[in-house]
């Protein structure tokens, strides 16, 4: 098996493995975490026995805090080549949230099969539009899915963060559990999915699949405006100011994005 830099793979039994994030200072995603996630998926959707994985995160205040800006020019495999993959898979995923989950952060986690979350410690956010761009990792597209049109507008337009209550109550994510429940909770419903019959598993993942996720052209053509107007130069101006006041560096700036991004003019 392969050894990762930003990812322990903690293969509790031969069919459930849990997943760690760790990519110091705050959990962003860079072209090594796609060419490590896209190796990890070449071996979730081989391995003969595996049935659940649990994605969670090792730093308790970022799940994942969103791209790495500074890295956006280079050449990698984009989060929805993931995305499609992790949701259109045999092995049923689990999103253990603490700590913000924000932009492709928020995206990972939709792209999962199920999201349950820290009540006091997680927040989730799309903060594209406040920065001059869009989601462009499948979150418009499966946030219309789980909270309705009218709530994804609200999420996507605001560009503010949530608490895991509300997410909860929009669909963003299945439950909010107290911290100290959090990891039993998990941890029971993984074991207990993973003593079931494989085939069954696919077979319900695949049925529900017909009007649960969408379509990998959907996903592009978001991906594609997306690049459009992160190019754009009033974007370019918008997050190199951000950038300056400590996004994607670990201090206040992005503890409270949703409030210092509304700021931003």
């Amino acid at each position: 098996m392969n050894k990762f830099n930003q990812f322990t793979v903690n293969r509790k039994t031969p069919s459930y493995w849990r997943i760690t994030f760790h990519n110091p200072p705050i959990n962003l995603i860079n072209p090594d975490t796609m060419f490590e996630l896209m190796t990890l998926m070449d071996q979730i959707e081989t391995d003969p026995h595996l049935k659940v994985v649990v994605f969670d995160s090792a730093d308790p205040e970022y799940f994942i805090a969103h791209v790495d800006i500074t890295r956006a020019g280079e050449k990698y495999p984009p989060v929805i080549d993931f995305s499609a993959r992790l949701s259109r898979a045999s092995v049923v995923s689990i999103a253990e949230i603490r700590g913000r989950a924000r932009g492709a952060g928020s995206e990972f986690a939709l792209a999962c099969d199920m999201r349950f979350a820290s009540k006091e410690k997680a927040i989730f956010g799309q903060p594209e539009v406040a920065v001059g761009t869009i989601p462009g990792g499948g979150g418009m597209e499966i946030l219309t899915r789980l909270a309705g049109r009218s709530r994804a507008l609200e999420i996507v337009l605001s560009a503010d963060d949530y608490d895991a209550q509300t997410a909860e109550r929009y669909g963003w994510i299945n439950r909010a559990i107290p911290e100290a429940e959090l990891d039993c909770y998990v941890e029971n419903l993984a074991q207990r999915i993973s003593a079931f019959d494989k085939q069954i598993l696919s077979d319900v993942k695949q049925l529900l699949n017909r009007t649960g996720i969408p379509e990998v052209s959907e996903l592009q053509e978001s991906r594609s405006v997306f690049i459009t107007r992160t190019m754009s130069q009033n974007t370019q101006e918008k997050i190199s100011k951000a950038m300056a006041l400590g996004f994607g560096q670990r201090g206040d700036f992005e503890l409270h994005l949703g409030q210092h991004l509304g700021d931003l003019k």
